[in-house]
Formats: C-alpha cells, structure tokens, sequence
C-alpha cells in the first residue's frame, strides 16, 4: 500500500487530500484501488504513516513492499489510540454477509472457482466471466430472481463486492446474460469436475443410479424446438416445456441431467441418458432405479444386452396376473406398516422360459410384490372421494334427463367429461346413455361390484422389477424407496431455487439458465451434506436463512485531528448462529479483508 494525493477546488481554491492505495492483481494487469480516504495531512502525518507502513512490514529499509490490508491472523494486529468523537460516530452501508460469505466458502470447498477461472475464456473484459458466473449462482442459491434484479438492486446489498472485488458499479445486466453464454459449452466438464469433487470430498460411491424426469414451463412465446406442449407436471398445459432428465446418486447428490423437448415421453429418454452417463463415467456395475414411467420392453431389453442392473417400477395394471399372491397371507413384514414377497417373472407367450433359475443366471428377473399400509388407507381415501363426486353429478344428470328433454349427443358428451375428470373411479360404474320413445335421452348407471372389489384388493399395492437377484426383499424395497431423492431435487430446483418459470426467450439462455440452477442445487446438496456431518441434519436453507442475518457494517469515526476513519467490520453473530458455524467448524472475520 502507499499514499497518494488527490486535489479538488473549493471555493476557487485548490485542496490537496490523501488517499490510503492498495495495488492488487487481476487477469487484466495490476490495478488499484482506494483502501480509505485520509483527509488533509500535514508532512508529520504523511511520514507517520509511511513510517507505520515500513514497521508493519518488518523490514524499515524496504518502504516499496507490498502490504495486505489486514494481516493474516488477527492476532497479530496491534492497538491503535485515537480520540474519536462519540456523539460522530455512525454506521454507513450494511450489507448482508452471511450468505454470500458461506457460498463463497461452499464454491472454494468444491473448487468451483478455481474451475471457472481455468476453464472459461479470457479476454479484455474488465470482469472476468469466472467472477460472473459465480455471481449468477451465488445469487440463484440465496435469492433467485432475474438477472436484471440481480444486477439493479440485489448485487449492492450484499457482500459480494467487497467479497469478490467486483463493484457493484461493474455488473448489469447485460454482463449477466453474456455470462450465461459463456459458461454454458462446459456443461460437461462442469459435471464431471463437480462429481469428483463431491466424491473426494464425501466418499460418495455411484453404484446406485436414480433417474427421474420432471418438466418446466415457459412463460411467453418461447418460439424454438425445444419449447413444445406436453404432459406437464406444473399443471401448466397451455404454456410450452421442457423436460428435464436427472441423474442422482442414492444419497441425491447430482451426476448429471439433460434437456428434452417439452413433448418427450418419459419411456423415449432412458437409453440416451444411460448411454450419456457410461460415455462420461464408464460403464460398471451400477444399478439404475426408475419409475414404472420409464418402463418399457424395448428399454428392458437395452438393459438386458449390455448386462446392465436395474430396479424398475412396473404399471399397476400388471398387478392382475398377481390376484392370487395378492389374496394370499405369505407376506414378510419388513418394517411397521411394509409388507412383501418375491415372486416369478410370469413367463411371456410364444417365449422360451428363463434359463435355471439359478441365483447366479444374469438373465433372471424378479418382481417385488409390495403393500403400504399407510398407501392402502390413502388410496381407499381418494378413491372415495372421486367415487361420492360421480355418483352424484350421476344422479343429478339422470333426474334432469327424467324431468328435461335433452339430445342424447349431449348427454354422452357430459359423461364423458365427468368420467374424464375422475379417471381413478370412473372404471367402477357402468353408464348406458339410450334413446327414449320420444328420441330424448335416458341415462342409467350402477357400480361394477368386480370393480370394486378389485379396487380394494388392490388398494396400497405396488410391483417392483428387478434383475439384481443377490440383495434382500428389503434392501430392494429400501433401494426403490430412494427415489424420493430425485423427486425432492425436482422439488428443491422449483421451489428453492426457481427454476420455473422460465422466461428466457432464447433455447442457448434457457439451458444456461437450467445450468446454473442445477450448479446451484450442488451447491445447496454440499451445504446440507456439510451440515449431516457436523450433527445440523439436512436442512441447509434455514442454515442458510439464519447466518443470511450476519451484516457487513461500515462504521464511521470521526477523531478529533477531523480524520473520519472508516472500518469494514462484521457484525457479531447471535448465540444461535455462533452454535451453527461451531458446529460447521467455521470463523467469522471480524473485519473484511479485500481481495
């Protein structure tokens, strides 16, 4: 650091000030920057200052030598008097810390930015695009909002600057947007780097592979082939998607994911995920668990040709050819309210049996045969419900067609809404729309007692298909049940981070867009995987909310010399949040020191 003078005029005439200048490195060359405005001083004060400088340094014969702001190890700082009028004394510019400080601390753990800051281009850009990016994830993990939020109002009111050495001044939107462009041809590097980093850093093992597909929806014209209508699962039919396939781990860490068109079946992307994974991480002897969505016979054969294992879900309509299994009390109670039994693959027609059946055949299958008890209660609930709403717009449209005269293309139109509308118990009546005398329509209705007793039988039951043949009934109930992981990413990505909706009107955008929310899930899966360990449980966002309350202070002090000296401090952590970052073995800087 060293001093320089700075003048300006007042009143017509000119003012000499001084200023504290630290010299710091960027991709760009050297720079500078003001550390603190020192006021007016006289020659006693400016060789004080040089002088404290050369002793701070250690070495009086050696004025030239850089200095960091603050010294490594605050318990080297020596105390320094000055007389400052307290009734002067105020707190400029407080700033959220916490956050932005504890994601920088995730991002270096999983060496996130040394990543970007070798990988992304350099050019003449006064921002590096690592810095950048960094900012565009940091800021989907604590706050997600637009990038034109990010940059007019949210950017200032953090850290960030201080934390990064990016003013506020220098991000805007369109640098955020640029930056999207940017980061996203390494996507697969970017997982690749992200999987092994996790893996040092956990011991996670990937022997166990969870896939699941979700959608999100656009809002505007969104006028590109990706952006298509489909089955969504926002329950946004009128507005164009994607679908977005995941791979986790079993315990939900992410591996990967791709982007489909928004009128992609579920069934139609297992083999191009699969064969995405094996050519990124090789292929062994990993187990793939999907649900029964994913199922076909053309996806189980692709399994079955290259030795693959899975666990697969299966439609519920298979559960018929198991009628008698399912009346049967050979069930296994593997925990309170779990029952099971393993069962044959039922041989296919014009097909030739499975080899010995031996433990040790790869080509054999087994199905899981599972019942909830808590499931058979929920679905007997909901089943009741759709049945006491048909059977009544059912009695109320039989009485109108007694006491009205109406067509009988009306009225088969109006059942079939209604049985549209309530599909889980539209299979349990039967509904006859016929011509009266006079041509207008009668319509007669009863409950099918089959159906009926099926629904029930059935009610909390489920079917399971697998070829791992060498784990227990309960380690695949327990293996299929981890599922939930991918779903609670998907509901992590929505509802934590907001992917959706998207209002990106370009296909290049919208998947960056995707990318840095899927940088920030991993982000938010090493946070909570921090605080499993360190005894927090899996709750990372209120880990996150709470020490979000940390605030950064400039603290005003005016001494009697007319100096006003300006600290960067942090403010002191409350009882509750010093138990956190105990617990997460982490120590808050009293002061700021600047990149």
């Amino acid at each position: 650091m060293f001093i320089r003078q700075h003048t300006r005029k007042i009143d017509g005439k000119r003012q000499a000030y001084w200023a504290l200048v630290e010299s710091f490195r960027t991709h760009s060359g050297p720079r500078q920057r003001v550390v603190a405005w020192l006021g007016r001083l006289d020659e006693a004060g400016r060789l004080g200052i040089a002088q404290a400088a050369r002793m701070a340094a250690g070495d009086s014969d050696a004025p030239d030598r850089q200095l960091r702001l603050f010294p490594e190890d605050e318990a080297e700082l020596e105390p320094r008097w000055v007389e400052v009028n307290a009734a002067g004394v105020r707190v400029e510019n407080s700033c959220m810390f916490g956050g932005p400080w504890l994601a920088l601390h995730i991002v270096r753990r999983l060496k996130l930015d040394q990543f970007l800051d070798e990988t992304l281009p350099q050019g003449k850009e006064t921002v590096p695009w690592s810095m950048t990016a960094l900012i565009l994830i940091i800021a989907r993990l604590l706050d997600p909002s637009s990038e034109l939020y990010v940059a007019e109002q949210w950017y200032s009111k953090t850290a960030l600057p201080e934390l990064l050495g990016v003013p506020a001044a220098a991000v805007d939107d369109n640098r955020l947007y640029r930056a999207l462009d940017q980061l996203l041809p390494h996507k697969r590097a970017l997982e690749c780097h992200l999987k092994e980093r996790l893996g040092t850093l956990f011991g996670l093992e990937y022997d166990l592979l969870l896939y699941d597909v979700t959608s999100t929806f656009f809002e505007g014209t969104a006028a590109f082939p990706l952006a298509q209508r489909g089955y969504s699962r926002d329950q946004r039919s009128d507005c164009k998607q994607v679908c977005i396939g995941l791979v986790v781990s079993r315990c939900g860490m992410p591996l990967g994911y791709e982007v489909f068109a928004g009128n992609t079946a579920d069934v139609t992307t297992v083999q191009q995920i699969v064969g995405e994974m094996e050519d990124r991480y090789g292929r062994s002897q990993r187990v793939w668990v999907m649900d029964r969505g994913m199922v076909s016979e053309k996806n189980l054969d692709f399994f079955r040709q290259g030795q693959r294992r899975y666990l697969v879900g299966t439609p519920k309509s298979l559960l018929r050819q198991y009628e008698r299994e399912l009346l049967a009390e050979d069930w296994r109670t593997i925990r309170d309210g779990i029952e099971v039994k393993i069962l044959d693959i039922p041989p296919v027609p014009g097909e030739a049996p499975q080899d010995d059946g031996s433990e040790g055949t790869k080509d054999r299958e087994i199905f899981l045969l599972c019942r909830s008890r808590d499931r058979v209660q929920k679905e007997a609930g909901i089943l009741k419900r759709f049945e006491e709403r048909i059977e009544q717009r059912l009695t109320a449209m039989a009485e109108r067609c007694v006491k009205q005269k109406r067509n009988v293309a009306a009225v088969e139109r109006d059942v079939g809404r209604l049985l549209g509308q309530n599909t889980r118990a539209a299979r349990l009546f039967e509904v006859r729309v016929t011509k009266r005398d006079d041509g207008y329509a009668r319509l007669e209705w009863k409950k099918q007692s089959a159906a009926q007793d099926w629904a029930e039988l059935s009610a909390g039951c489920y079917l399971l298909r697998t070829n791992v043949t060498d784990w227990s009934d309960e380690e695949l109930w327990k293996t299929y049940m981890q599922l939930t992981e991918a779903e609670a990413a998907f509901r992590i990505h929505k509802s934590d981070l907001s992917l959706r909706p998207i209002w990106h009107q370009k296909e290049d955008r919208v998947l960056a867009h995707i990318l840095v929310c899927f940088l920030s899930y991993v982000l938010w899966k090493t946070l909570g995987q921090i605080c499993r360990q360190a005894g927090l449980g899996d709750e990372p966002r209120r880990v996150l909310d709470e020490l979000s309350e940390i605030r950064l202070l400039n603290v005003i002090l005016p001494t009697r010399e007319g100096i006003e000296l300006k600290e960067e401090c942090v403010a002191r952590p409350s009882e509750h949040q010093q138990i956190l970052l105990d617990h997460l073995g982490l120590r808050l800087p009293s002061r700021l020191r600047r990149r």
